[in-house]
Order: C-alpha cells, then sequence, then structure tokens
C-alpha cells in the first residue's frame, strides 16, 4: 500500500472521530428533525414542543427525554395565528397508564385560557424521574385533546448504545479499510521486473 494512501485512509478515519461524536450530540440535544417535537391537536392545529433544563443544561432544548430531575420549563409554541384566540388548557400527568382520575395523576396544571403571545410556558420542578404526559385540550368545551409523552431523568439504554453506534461505526468502518488495503497491496507481487 503506498504511503499516500494509507495516510488518505487514516486522515479519513481521524476525521471519522472528530465529526461523528458532534452529529451523537446534534441527535441527542433534539430534535425538531423530521416532526420529533411537533405536537398535532385536532384536525388541524400543530405546536412546537421544547423543553429546557435551565439550572443544569442551560444551553440545550430537549424534547421527550429531559435527562435530570429539578427545574423544567416545556414549552408550547403555537403554529396557526388561530390558536391565539382559543382557549388552551396544559396539564401535565403520571404516565400511569390511566386517566381516569385525572386529578390524582395530575403533576401541574394551567387552567384553559387565551394565550394571545401563541406562546405556553410550564414550569416545574420535577424531584423525581419518572414518565409523564402532557395534555393540550383547546376550545370552549376542551373539543380537541392531545398527548405527549415524555421521561424526566430516565433516558433510555436504547439512547444511549444508538448515540455510541453513530461514533463507533464509522471509525470501524475507516480502520477495516485501512486494514484490508494494507493487506491487499501487500499480497500483490512487485511489479518490478529485473533486466537480465
Amino acid at each position: 500500500m503506498s504511503g499516500h494512501l494509507l495516510i488518505r485512509v487514516w486522515i479519513c478515519c481521524v476525521f471519522l472521530l472528530v465529526i461523528a461524536p458532534f452529529s451523537a450530540m446534534a441527535q441527542h440535544g433534539h430534535e425538531l428533525a423530521a416532526d420529533t417535537c411537533v405536537l398535532h391537536v385536532g384536525p388541524s392545529y400543530k405546536m412546537y414542543f421544547a423543553s429546557y433544563q435551565p439550572d443544569t443544561f442551560y444551553d440545550r432544548k430537549f424534547c421527550q427525554e429531559l435527562p435530570g430531575t429539578g427545574n423544567s420549563v416545556l414549552v408550547l409554541d403555537f403554529v396557526e395565528q388561530e390558536l391565539r384566540s382559543i382557549p388552551v388548557e396544559v396539564r401535565i400527568i403520571k404516565d400511569t397508564g390511566s386517566e381516569d382520575n385525572l386529578e390524582a395523576i395530575t403533576v401541574t396544571h394551567l387552567p384553559a385560557k387565551v394565550y394571545s403571545t401563541g406562546s405556553i410556558d410550564v414550569k416545574y420542578n420535577f424531584d423525581k424521574p419518572g414518565k409523564f404526559v402532557g395534555l393540550v385540550s383547546i376550545g370552549e368545551k376542551r373539543e380537541h385533546v392531545s398527548r405527549f409523552p415524555f421521561s424526566v431523568g430516565e433516558t433510555s439504554a436504547m439512547s444511549h448504545l444508538s448515540h455510541y453506534i453513530m461514533v463507533i461505526v464509522p471509525v470501524l468502518v475507516g480502520i477495516a479499510v485501512a486494514v484490508f488495503f494494507s493487506f491487499r497491496d501487500r499480497r500483490k507481487p512487485s511489479s518490478v521486473q529485473t533486466s537480465t
């Protein structure tokens, strides 16, 4: 294998080592990609959903996985202007699998009102990790209800694993390519012929 080709392959590996963790962090920091943070309410209304933990992750935005407990801010931003004149109610509940007794599982509740600014901030101090559901109701009689599940302090092992895979796989591919070309060139017979 020529020295120039080997150098190029190793430069490619170093580039993958440097760039892959940043793409993994971007993936973990989430998340408007592929409508992950878009909440559909009723037949035609949409809200953007983002969550923050200003005390610990002041510069990060999250979506469905808050990494730790503590002071959190859940933000709902209206997409349609029409929503600014319609009453909206927000309720955060523990995800128990049943909504029969809402009051018993309610964590925090913002009664229905008109949000003329087009944005709702729900502030709450989550003192324990767990799974939760946000209920957003719109209309005078709560005609439309939408749910968005999220977790606090329970980032899944699969989520972490996928981020590590995004780093490890490109590096392993780069190393495999380098090893392949290195051994392939060693097996080739010398092209230099001796003259008689």
